[in-house]
């Protein structure tokens, strides 16, 4: 028995394997983001292909649990992509065996610049923390009705924030201006069209996860101090 007083903590059973894909789709989009593409109408970096779905979970994650626990997730996704870069660039810099031919393509693909790993972990927590501020926000606001409303915009702003910041950061003084403006356009208008194509899944899974959780959180008292980790 609890003592008089004592706050109960609430389990769920799917908010582990949701955390766990967040950060899979933030790591894995990082890592193809080396790779450019070029499909005539849009040219942008490959991890574009993947990260807005990182949006789309972060959106999920607010609407059933809230701000609170998507804080947390967002600071684990933070945290785990820190790890990897510094790790990728320390193994870049050690010594190759001398029978190991492929130091020069490890640096091309994995050899990242502290500029790019600067810029990516900024971004990512002025977007996220930005999606899910608006989310958990406007779902007070608007009584939690127009989910659609509220995770597409919240995408305009996050998406807008972490792509202005992630091309300026990365490459202002290195590309030229012109080339920076389409960089950001191609990105972000990319990146809103998979939320709004997503949108009807987004539904299916907000309501299903609400269901099964038995939790539809609103954050009426909440903190939205981004470095508040207690609950």
């Amino acid at each position: 028995m609890p003592e008089l007083g004592t706050k109960i903590k609430k389990s769920f059973r799917h908010i582990d394997t949701i955390t766990a894909f967040f950060v899979a789709v933030l790591l894995i989009s990082n890592v193809a983001s080396t790779k450019i593409l070029d499909l005539k109408i849009l040219t942008f970096d490959a991890g574009t292909l993947l990260f807005p779905f990182a949006y789309i979970i972060g959106d999920i994650l607010t609407e059933v649990y809230g701000y609170r626990r998507s804080r947390k997730v967002i600071w684990l996704g933070f945290i785990s992509a820190l790890v990897m870069s510094l790790v990728f660039i320390i193994v870049g810099k050690l010594p190759a065996a001398a029978d190991w031919p492929f130091q020069e393509a490890y640096n091309n693909i994995l050899g990242l610049s502290v500029r790019i790993v600067i810029a990516s972990l900024i971004a990512y927590l002025a977007g996220e923390f930005s999606n899910a501020v608006i989310m958990a926000k406007l779902k007070v606001k608007m009584q939690g009705k127009k989910l659609w409303v509220r995770t597409i915009g919240s995408t305009l702003i996050g998406e807008g924030i972490d792509t202005i910041i992630f091309v300026l950061v990365a490459f202002w003084g290195i590309l030229p201006n012109s080339l920076l403006l389409t960089i950001i356009i191609s990105n972000y208008v990319f990146k809103v069209a998979v939320e709004v194509l997503f949108t009807p899944l987004t539904y299916k899974i907000v309501a299903l996860l609400k269901r099964k959780e038995g939790e539809d959180y609103y954050d009426k008292e909440t903190n939205f101090n981004p470095f508040k980790l207690e609950n």
